[in-house]
């Protein structure tokens, strides 16, 4: 029976091999502390984190996530450790969009388990207010046996301030290499899915994601971009269907309309926002399937107020249902492999039983029960991964050109859209143990963060691929991909993107785009171009922040461009000194609020070359590589993702095809 503990309590464990749980209602960095019988920690050597995640005994996550699970072998722990702490920590928020707090996010969830899933006890940490860093619960050595206490001590330093009171000399030292790689993990993490419906069958899952506004939805949240006529931010609120009543009344943002009671009428309770309480047209529904066979996939079958939405939450579905079934392949692996070890370890410290054929039937014995473990967890996997192959099947061509790879059929019928999508595909993703299973990895519009192209080498590259030009080539091309579809995907005249190739180097590459004539200007040369398009995007960027804290957003300059910016810059940080690498943090802090956005190639060991600087920048923007490389991790249960850029088919000229037809629109001023 599992003990719900409560700060302050403790209880028994009974085994020695223990599995720590954390769940969280958001990304929260894991550490296990290890103490000497005073509770003192006697170095750095003594944490697991996420920049050395193993210890004698323990092992911790490598990034931040929402759910950890946390190994400890309390056998193997040195005689001289006799405490171990369980800390939990706010990422920084200036690493990206989260909370400062933990009284901001629902109570963490900490439960220890056995290696067979059993509870022995679990935590739910409530009260905390201010606090960044969270002593969890505690493992603790008494007269030979371990027990479990429940701590909740919560520090609003964060880690600093706690190991600081566990007398840890490095306490600031330590911290700040935590924050490093919690924050290298966060620049290469994938955005974290909408939330998923308790039911695990999503061919019935009920609307848990925020629905995306409709466009024909008459009132909406403040514009995320540029001002003037923006659409509806996506994901910025509770969404309602189509108005259905006609135009309705307009109230200025932050003001209520005035109230039925006040003018003598029935007081009304519905949504102010909410013209029509109708809801959203049925899914689809798949066809009927044989007796005792599962239900065929349908493409679409996900909730929400259009096909288009539908089909973003089944992708995030997938991606959920993916990362799920491998972590319980994963796990059934691991207690399989330590069940084997704890069986020949008992054969062994038997004497009488190391001699003989008995030793060797108890080790065949172990091995074939270990193969049983692992063959029944794969044919469960196995099972999982042929229902997502055919729903793949069936949703891949149904995807919109957004969402779509380039070697879709339905990039040849394309027009330029009347408004923008909900999202955006960047690439694929893919694990291991599934790889014939390829993941749309969709990013929200508009932009929310830049983006950095590694033009440097990764650890995915054999030693035949060495020649650093043709990484450089090979990222700027994917520069170059990611922009048409962004220009592809907006509607004509919303979407301007500049470029910026100092030294000329990329002007191969960038031929689809000068060529096609979507570009607003030639690409910038020399460090006079970087200085003259940095300085009008600083300028937009600090006319339309005025703008908008000031409510004048129609007081903007005539001819103010309205539209979303990109700015590419090829072959950073060459053409950049100290000012213009400061303009660039400030667009890359700035800009998305006001409707700029970033997209850099550059090798990360060659601008480490301004040290400290550009330690925000890189923190800021999500790193993409332009080979496949296993780099990206997911906030949900920290999988190592292989990401695999958006590749146009060789000989294929539907780029060419695709950016011509967006810069007639753009001539002709239509879509």
């Amino acid at each position: 029976m599992t003990a719900e503990l409560v700060r302050g309590q403790n209880h028994p464990l009974s085994q020695s091999r223990l599995e720590i749980r954390v769940s969280a209602g958001t990304p929260v960095v894991t550490v296990a502390a290890l103490g000497d019988e005073d509770g003192r920690i006697h170095g750095t050597e003594w944490v697991a984190h996420p920049g050395a995640p193993t210890r004698p005994g323990l092992e911790v996550s490598r990034q931040a996530a929402a759910d950890h699970r946390l190994a400890v072998d309390l056998d193997a722990l040195a005689d001289t450790v006799h405490r171990v702490g369980v800390l939990l920590a706010l990422p920084a928020p200036a690493d990206g969009p989260g909370p400062a707090r933990f009284g901001a996010v629902a109570a963490p969830f900490v439960a220890v388990t056995g290696l067979d899933g059993t509870e022995a006890a679990s935590y739910t940490i409530t009260g905390l207010e201010a606090e960044t860093a969270v002593i969890a619960l505690e493992l603790y050595r008494r007269q030979g046996a371990w027990k479990v206490r429940a701590v909740g001590q919560g520090y609003a330093g964060g880690l600093a301030e706690l190991f600081t009171d566990q007398a840890l000399p490095q306490a600031r030292q330590l911290a700040d290499s935590i924050e490093e790689a919690v924050t290298r993990s966060l620049a290469r993490s994938v955005q974290a899915p909408p939330p998923r419906p308790s039911d695990g069958d999503r061919s019935r899952r009920t609307a848990t994601a925020t629905p995306a506004h409709h466009p024909d939805q008459g009132t909406g949240t403040a514009p995320q971009g540029a001002p003037g006529p923006v659409p509806p931010a996506y994901g910025g609120g509770p969404a309602g269907p189509p108005g259905q009543g006609g135009p309705q009344p307009a109230y200025p943002a932050g003001a209520a309309a005035p109230s039925a009671a006040a003018t003598g009428g029935p007081i009304d309770y519905s949504h102010p926002r909410r013209q029509s309480a109708a809801p959203p047209p049925p899914p689809p529904t798949a066809p009927p399937a044989p007796p005792g066979q599962p239900a065929r996939p349908v493409a679409g079958d996900a909730t929400g107020w259009s096909m288009e939405e539908r089909l973003y939450n089944q992708v995030w579905g997938m991606f959920e249902d993916l990362a799920r079934t491998t972590a319980a392949y994963r796990s059934a692996v691991d207690f399989a492999e330590s069940r084997m070890d704890k069986e020949l370890e008992q054969t062994l410290s038997d004497p009488r039983g190391r001699i003989g054929g008995r030793a060797d039937a108890a080790r065949e014995a172990a091995r074939a029960r270990q193969a049983q473990l692992v063959d029944r967890a794969r044919e469960a996997l196995d099972r999982d991964l042929a229902q997502l192959v055919a729903e793949a099947e069936v949703v891949e061509p149904a995807l919109p050109p957004a969402y779509a790879r380039w070697d879709n059929p339905v990039w040849h019928a394309y027009r330029v859209p009347m408004e923008i999508p909900m999202a955006l595909r960047l690439g694929d993703l893919r694990l291991p143990e599934a790889d014939g299973i390829r993941i749309p990895m969709l990013l929200r519009l508009p932009l929310e963060r830049g983006l950095w192209i590694d033009s440097g080498r990764t650890d995915a590259l054999d030693e035949s691929f060495t020649d650093t030009h043709d990484m450089r080539r090979l990222a700027l091309e994917t520069a170059v991909t990611h922009a048409a579809r962004l220009l592809a995907v907006y509607p004509a005249g919303e979407f301007t993107v500049h470029v910026v190739d100092p030294a000329g180097s990329g002007a191969g590459s960038l031929l689809p785009l000068t060529h096609s004539g979507v570009l607003a200007a030639p690409p910038a040369r020399g460090a006079a171009g970087v200085a003259d398009v940095l300085g009008r995007l600083t300028q937009r960027v600090d006319l339309v922040q005025m703008a908008l804290r000031g409510g004048a957003a129609d007081a903007l300059p005539p001819g103010f461009d309205p539209s979303q910016q990109l700015l590419v810059v090829n072959d950073f940080p060459h053409g950049f000194d100290d000012r213009a690498v400061n303009q660039l943090r400030y667009l890359a802090d700035e800009g998305p609020a006001a409707g700029v956005h970033l997209m850099l190639v550059a090798d990360r060991e060659e601008s480490a070359g301004y040290g400290p600087l550009l330690d925000p920048l890189w923190r800021s923007l999500l790193r993409l590589t332009p080979v496949a490389d296993s780099h990206l991790a997911d906030p949900w249960v920290g999988h190592a993702w292989t990401y695999e850029p958006p590749l146009v088919p060789p000989g294929s000229q539907v780029l060419q095809q695709v950016l011509t037809r967006v810069a007639e629109a753009r001539r002709t001023g239509r879509s």
